[in-house]
């Protein structure tokens, strides 16, 4: 069996060498994963950011959900670079339609974004903002989409075809839950099966091509 359980939520305050608006942004990150985006008290942040100031949260963001957004627009930021060097190849390998790139250069980069316990606290929190803040229009997930990554889900949805809008949309949501999903239970030496991170990963990734690809039912045509 995958290995399921989380490690308790470390009490250790977020670095104070972060910035205050950044450790806001990690300690709601993590909070977030295990409580969900309601569930994570405001206070209950600002103490796990190391601020003694309560309100914290109001004074840098405003609102909860401005937070939340900035969580979501600083991990967009952060694999920028990542997924800008992985365009870059495959444009020169000449696999820029190809689909298990693209799935590729949309999902790998997650796996860089481990917080500072050890832990995929990144992963916890997309899928409760996935929950809340999808849109109907392919790869809305937001007021802001960082330019590789919107250029990367373009490159996704020519590899659709002529998929409908909503059909593809749901199909990318589903898709990242299957994803997230194995950053959440897996770890990234072996699980208690003997399973690999990486085979995981590799394995999870093909599921999510066939699944992106797979034609529609006679019903929907």
């Amino acid at each position: 069996m995958i290995r399921t359980a989380q490690k308790p939520l470390a009490t250790a305050a977020i670095p104070a060498s972060q910035g205050a608006k950044v450790a806001l942004i990690l300690a709601a990150e993590m909070l977030i994963a295990r409580s969900g985006i309601e569930g994570a008290s405001l206070r209950e942040i600002a103490a796990q950011a190391g601020q003694k100031n309560h309100h914290a949260v109001q004074y840098h963001f405003g609102s909860r959900d401005s937070l939340v957004q900035a969580i979501f627009d600083y991990r967009m930021d952060q694999m920028e670079a990542t997924r800008g060097a992985m365009l870059a190849a495959a444009e020169a390998a000449g696999t820029l339609s190809d689909l298990r790139t693209i799935a590729d250069i949309v999902y790998r980069p997650q796996i860089e974004l481990i917080d500072g316990f050890g832990d995929y606290s990144y992963a916890g929190f997309l899928s409760a903002y996935l929950l809340r803040y999808q849109g109907s229009r392919f790869g809305q997930f937001g007021e802001r989409v960082a330019p590789n990554l919107a250029r990367t889900l373009a490159l996704l949805r020519a590899c659709l075809g002529d998929l409908p809008e909503a059909v593809a949309q749901r199909r990318l949501v589903t898709a990242s839950f299957m994803f997230l999903n194995i950053l959440v239970i897996h770890t990234r030496d072996v699980s208690d099966d003997g399973e690999r991170f990486e085979d995981a990963v590799s394995d999870t990734l093909g599921q999510i091509v066939a699944a992106l690809g797979a034609p529609l039912l006679p019903a929907q045509l």
